[in-house]
C-alpha cells in the first residue's frame, strides 16, 4: 500500500481544543480518513481511522468521557495529519501498515513480525530438490506449510526424507556427485545423482509427495502397502524392506501430529488470554487437517484495549505480509469482522471466513489453544517477575537507585586491527531486545588498540542520542552500562561518559578471571574496590549471560565483515579499474602493497594502462 501524503492537518492547542471550521461540507462528504496524531517533536503517537473525521476528533475535544489512555495521548498531541483513501478497506489496509513502520506507542502493536518457513519442492530439475524455505514464494514448485518455526520444518525435512526419499542437496552438489553421500546409506535419499534411481521412478515418488500434500495420506499408504506386498511376492526382499521403512515412517507422522483433523481443513486458530494490559494469542496452523506447529505472541496494547479490538488489531498487522488461509477460527470475534474478510479476500486468491467455533472438532481445536494461551502468558509472567527480582538484586549489588529497565553490553572484535568493530547489545525485564542490537565499524583505527575503540563507540552511540539522531534506537538512555573488560575499559568509558555530560549512568566492568575461567568474574566500578561473586549465585550467572551475548554478536559482525573481505581484493576499490586491468595489474605487482609502492612511470607500463589513468590511481594511494 502508498502511503500517501497528508492533505491537510488539524491543529490543537494546549486546552486539546480543535478548530472545527475546517471541516466544510467538501471534507465532511469523505468518509474513510485514516489520522496521524504527532506531539511537538513531529513524532507520530497513534495512527487510527474513522468513517466520519468530524466526529472523530470533536470526541477527542471532550476528553471527560475518554479512557485515561487516550487523556494522555491528547495532552501530547499538537497536531494531526490527515489522509483520505478510496475506501474503507484500503483505510484499514492502510492503517495496518503505518503501525507496522511507525510503531506509534498509544497503538496495540505486533512485536514479533517475521515470516514463516516453507518446505519448498522445485520443479526446473529432472530431480527436484526438497528444501527448506522462507521468503516471497516466486519460483514455480510445490510449498509445504507455512510451519511456526525453524524447527517444525527441520522436523517435518526428515520426515519427508525419511517416506519419499527426495534428493535435499544443491543442483552444483548433485552434479558433481561420483557416489552416494551419507542420506542414502542412512535410508533417507534414493541417490538419483549417481544414478540409483531412474527419472520415472523418482518422479513416482514426487507424485507421491503431492497427493500426501494434498491431504491424500491413505492413498499414498495402500500404494506403499501393495508395493511392499509385490516385492515380497516376488522375493525381492531387499526392495519389499524398503518400502517397509517407508511406510513405518508415513505410519509414525500420521500417529503423532498433535490434535489432527478428520477433515482436510486449511485454517489458522487465534486464542486470546488477556488480563490487564498484558495478553497472548497463541497461534496454532493447521494445513490439510494436520497440525503445523504453534507460535505465541504477546502484543503491546493499554489496560483499556478490549479483547475484540487487540484481535482485530492482531489479525490486520499479522496478515500484512502472510498469506492468509480460507478459514480463521478466533476466540474473540473481531471488530470490523467483515471489513477485514473483505481486505483479506482481496488479497488471496479465495473467500476468507472469520469465525468463533460453538461446537465440535473446530471448538475443541480452540480450546486447547486458548489453554496454551493462558499456560505462556502465565509462564511469561513467572519468568518476567523472576527477571525483575533478578534486576532488582543487581540494582541493590551495584548501588544503582533506579530500576533497571534498560542494560546496554559493550564489547569489541579485531582480528590484529583489522576488520574492527563494536557492538552494542540490549536488555531488560523482556529479555534481549534485538531489534535494538548495533555494531559499529571502527573508522578512526587501523590497530587493535580496545581502549580506542571503545571509546569510539561509545561516543557515537551517545553523541547520538544527544542529537535525537535516531529516535527508535535512542529513545531512552540506559540504567547501566556493562563493558566487557576490566579497570582500562572501566577507565575510558568514565572519560567518554564525563566528556558527553552522562557521567551519571551507572558504570561496570565485568573480567575474565585468571586463566579466563567462568565463575571466576571480577566487576569494576567507579572509585570501589574490584567485587566477585560465588560461582552459585545466580546474578553471576545472569552478568555472564549478557557478557556472552554480546561477544557473540560481536564475533558474529567480525566473521561476517572477514568473509567478505576473503572474497573481495583492495584492487576492488581503486576507481577507474575494471577487471581485465586489476588482472594485468595483480600480474605485473602481485600485491596491492607493491602497487602501493611503485611510480607512476612503473603503473604506466603495465599493458592497457595510458597516462591518465596511472597518475589516478598513484594519487589514490598517496
Amino acid at each position: 500500500v502508498t502511503i500517501p501524503q497528508p492533505v491537510t492537518r488539524v491543529v490543537l492547542g494546549a486546552s486539546g481544543l480543535v478548530n472545527t471550521r475546517i471541516f466544510d461540507g467538501h471534507i465532511r462528504n469523505f468518509r474513510y480518513w485514516p489520522y496521524r496524531m504527532l506531539n511537538e517533536d513531529g513524532d507520530i503517537l497513534y495512527i487510527g481511522k474513522a468513517k466520519h473525521l468530524a466526529h472523530r476528533i470533536l470526541s477527542y475535544t471532550r476528553p471527560q468521557s475518554l479512557p485515561h489512555r487516550l487523556r494522555r495521548m491528547i495532552s501530547q498531541t499538537t497536531e494531526m495529519e490527515i489522509v483520505t483513501t478510496k475506501s474503507e478497506v484500503e483505510a484499514l489496509l492502510l492503517e495496518a501498515n503505518l503501525i507496522r513502520q511507525f510503531k506509534p506507542p498509544y497503538n496495540i502493536r505486533l512485536m514479533d513480525d517475521k515470516s514463516f518457513p516453507y518446505i519448498q519442492i522445485l520443479k526446473n530439475h529432472p530431480f527436484p530438490q526438497i528444501s527448506k524455505f522462507r521468503g516471497q514464494k516466486a519460483s514455480k514448485g510445490l510449498y509445504y506449510g507455512p510451519f511456526a518455526s525453524s524447527a517444525a520444518v527441520n522436523q517435518a525435512l526428515i520426515e519427508f526424507q525419511k517416506i519419499f526419499l527426495l534428493r535435499s542437496c544443491t543442483d552444483s552438489v548433485f552434479s558433481n556427485r561420483t557416489s552416494p553421500c551419507l542420506l542414502y546409506h542412512i535410508k533417507r535419499c534414493s541417490a538419483p545423482c549417481v544414478g540409483r534411481i531412474s527419472a520415472e521412478a523418482y518422479a513416482e515418488l514426487l507424485d507421491e509427495t503431492q497427493q500426501f500434500l494434498l491431504g491424500k495420506n491413505k492413498l499414498v499408504q495402500k500404494r506403499l502397502t501393495t508395493l511392499m506386498t509385490q516385492a515380497s511376492h516376488d522375493e525381492k526382499f531387499e526392495l519389499a524392506a524398503i518400502y517397509r521403512d517407508r511406510l513405518l515412517s508415513l505410519t509414525h507422522v500420521l500417529a503423532h501430529q498433535d490434535v489432527n483433523l478428520s477433515e482436510s481443513l486449511d485454517a489458522d486458530v487465534f486464542a486470546l488470554f488477556h488480563r490487564g494490559n498484558q495478553s497472548c494469542v497463541q497461534v496454532f496452523f493447521y494445513r490439510n487437517g494436520r497440525n503445523f506447529g504453534t507460535n505465541s505472541y504477546f502484543p503491546l496494547h493499554d489496560e483499556s484495549a478490549t479483547s475484540e479490538e487487540i484481535i482485530s488489531v492482531f489479525l490486520m498487522q499479522f496478515y500484512l505480509s502472510k498469506p492468509c488461509p480460507p478459514h480463521i477460527l478466533v476466540s474473540h470475534i473481531p471488530d470490523d469482522q467483515s471489513l477485514i474478510e473483505t481486505a483479506f479476500a482481496a488479497q488471496s486468491p479465495h473467500k476468507v471466513t472469520i469465525m468463533k467455533p460453538h461446537r465440535g472438532k473446530r471448538l475443541n481445536l480452540l480450546e486447547n489453544a486458548l489453554k496454551n494461551a493462558e499456560y505462556a502468558f502465565n509462564r511469561r509472567e513467572a519468568e518476567r517477575s523472576s527477571k525483575e527480582k533478578l534486576l532488582s538484586q543487581i540494582a541493590t549489588l551495584f548501588d544503582i537507585e533506579s530500576t533497571l529497565k534498560r542494560i546496554e553490553v559493550y564489547d569489541n572484535s579485531h582480528n590484529q586491527g583489522k576488520q574492527a568493530l563494536g557492538a552494542m547489545i540490549v536488555a531488560g525485564p523482556e529479555g534481549f531486545q534485538k531489534n535494538q542490537y548495533r555494531r559499529y565499524t571502527i573508522k578512526t583505527l587501523d590497530t587493535g588498540d580496545d581502549y580506542g575503540m571503545l571509546r569510539e563507540v561509545l561516543t557515537r552511540r551517545f553523541q547520538g542520542a544527544l542529537k535525537k539522531e535516531s529516535k527508535e534506537l535512542y529513545a531512552a538512555l540506559p540504567d547501566l552500562i556493562l563493558i566487557d573488560g576490566g579497570a582500562g575499559q572501566l577507565s575510558t568509558a568514565q572519560s567518554v561518559m564525563a566528556d558527553l555530560g552522562l557521567s551519571t549512568i551507572p558504570l561496570v566492568a565485568i573480567a575474565k578471571g585468571p586463566d579466563r575461567n567462568a565463575g571466576r568474574e571480577r566487576f569494576f566500578l567507579p572509585n570501589k574496590d574490584p567485587l566477585s561473586l560465588p560461582t552459585t549465585d545466580p546474578r553471576l550467572y545472569y552478568l555472564q549471560q549478557l557478557r556472552d551475548e554480546a561477544h557473540r554478536f560481536a564475533i558474529q559482525g567480525h566473521r561476517q565483515a572477514r568473509s567478505k573481505a576473503a572474497h573481495t581484493s583492495a584492487f576492488d576499490d581503486i576507481p577507474g579499474v575494471g577487471p581485465k586491468r586489476k588482472k594485468a595489474l595483480m600480474i605485473r605487482f602481485g600485491s596491492i602493497r607493491q602497487l602501493s609502492a611503485a611510480s607512476i612511470e612503473d603503473i604506466k607500463s603495465v599493458p592497457g594502462m595510458n597516462n591518465t589513468l596511472a597518475e589516478k590511481i598513484y594519487n589514490y594511494f598517496h
